[in-house]
């Protein structure tokens, strides 16, 4: 039985968590965890932990480097940071041209203050936070330090930013793409995310989720 760390691609429209259970299915009597958690709305490298000794060791993974590729769309906000919350449409005055778009991109590359979304898993009181906001209670997230390792401008034609982002560990990149489109002043939200990379864990080495059941049947 394979026990260790394995990279799978998490395709977007499923939890993280969907694929531990998939993993369940042939796995029987083997602790498994999984490092970093990606959003439904999110794909991309999800570093799986599989037997007891590889559960203790993924800390130090999510500790490492995560690399992303990100869509933002400017003009807009939403009550999640991410296409399934309530829209705000912002009344643009003036629309950011490439230079001002790369100024503020590196006012965010260093160590900052980033609030985490309210829908989140973030606990609070020992509840994740998003469940006090689905019942219509607020929440009051604290920021907290982050590091932001690099960000690139990869493509802008207005109202769409993407973005190659390089991050530490703990860094919601929804309260990114908000932020940036609060210091643009024009309000932003995330459209689209790939995470490519999680420390050593490539996208290019990720196993498919549909691939899944013959990688875990060829190691019994």
């Amino acid at each position: 039985m394979y026990k260790g760390l394995c990279a799978v691609y998490k395709p977007k429209g499923i939890t993280s968590y969907d694929v531990i259970r998939e993993i369940k299915k042939h796995v029987q009597g083997e602790k498994i965890g999984h490092a970093g958690t990606l959003d439904p709305l999110a794909e991309g490298v999800l570093v799986i932990a599989i037997g007891r000794e590889a559960t203790k060791h993924i800390a130090d993974t999510v500790a490492k480097e995560k690399e992303y590729i990100a869509e933002v769309k400017l003009g807009v906000e939403s009550a999640t940071d991410d296409e399934e919350g309530e829209k705000t449409i912002f009344d643009v005055a003036h629309i950011p041209d490439k230079e001002i778009i790369e100024k503020v991109l590196a006012s965010f590359i260093g160590t900052i203050s980033q609030t985490p979304p309210p829908y989140s898993a973030i606990k609070i009181d020992g509840k994740e936070a998003y469940k006090y906001m689905r019942a219509d209670k607020e929440v009051e997230m604290k920021p907290r330090e982050v590091i932001i390792k690099e960000i690139e401008l990869l493509n802008y034609e207005w109202p769409i930013l993407s973005l190659r982002v390089v991050t530490g560990p703990g860094v919601y990149i929804r309260s990114l793409a908000r932020d940036i489109g609060r210091a643009l002043q024009t309000g932003g939200y995330l459209t689209g995310l790939v995470r490519t990379r999680v420390g050593d864990f490539a996208l290019e080495n990720a196993i498919a989720f549909g691939e899944l059941s013959l990688f875990l049947e060829k190691q019994i």
